[in-house]
């Protein structure tokens, strides 16, 4: 997890063996966006839906829609960020320095809010949602696609690839191995909810090691090494063909 240009993009967390302190591990700070992309909304449960992007196309098939899923960490859903609500709060996470040293958005709030309304403003191919584990916020998670995204510029894409960014924002859940059981249910539920994709990817620079290693254990494949602007990056991909074998 190394400090990044704010404008590369990388929601997002196989070297077990090195001796990292337990703020650290498993913090899963994979790098936001290359260029900021998303769209608009934001709900709770229970609330208004979100709506298709300024395009009028649901890029994301629904997914404030999609509900709760059963996790062994407890009942995990992803619910679209709304500024007024969760701004205070992400702005803190963003300031904890183990976070800002990957995800450069610490200083004021305003700095987090640019962020924000970049994708919320968007056409709606990225959607910033908070990890909600038992009606308490936990983590931050960006959803977006990753065929209509800058990072298609580097690798392969393939239509409708997914990709996933998050960071693990209460210090109380990391170093614990949630990271990689959130990511490995978020990947499985991208899936289920998005019939079209066959494949969630990411792209956490190769000397984030604690990143690498969550994805590895949350069933993802490194498939190469592509430079990205500011990083080398781990291509990383959970296949929908062989997520019953990893």
């Amino acid at each position: 997890m190394q400090p990044t240009d704010p404008s590369v993009h990388s929601s997002t967390e196989d070297t077990l063996d090195l001796r990292l302190p337990d703020d650290f591990v498993e913090l899963i700070a994979c790098e936001q966006p290359e260029a900021p992309t998303g769209g608009p909304g934001g709900w709770l449960p229970g609330g208004p839906g979100r709506g298709p992007g300024r395009g009028g196309h649901d890029l994301l098939d629904s997914l404030a829609e999609w509900g709760p899923v059963a996790t062994p960490v407890g009942g995990f859903q992803l619910v679209p960020v709304r500024l007024e609500r969760d701004l205070p709060l992400l702005a803190r996470w963003m300031n904890d320095p183990a976070v800002a040293a990957f995800w450069a958005l610490d200083g004021p709030e305003s700095v987090v809010e640019a962020h924000l309304r970049a994708q919320l403003d968007g056409d709606g191919r990225s959607l910033p949602c908070l990890g909600v584990v038992g009606g308490v916020p936990m983590s931050y998670w960006e959803i977006y696609r990753a065929d209509l995204d800058p990072l298609a510029r580097h690798y392969p894409a393939r239509p409708h690839d997914t990709g996933v960014h998050l960071l693990i924002g209460r210090v109380a859940d990391r170093a614990r191995g949630i990271g990689s059981r959130l990511l490995r249910a978020v990947a499985d539920h991208i899936l289920d909810h998005r019939p079209a994709c066959a494949r969630v990817v990411a792209e956490p620079d190769l000397r984030n090691t604690p990143c690498v290693a969550a994805f590895l254990s949350a069933g993802f494949r490194l498939t190469g090494e592509i430079d990205l602007p500011g990083k080398r990056a781990a291509l990383m991909i959970r296949d929908r063909a062989l997520r019953a074998l990893l």
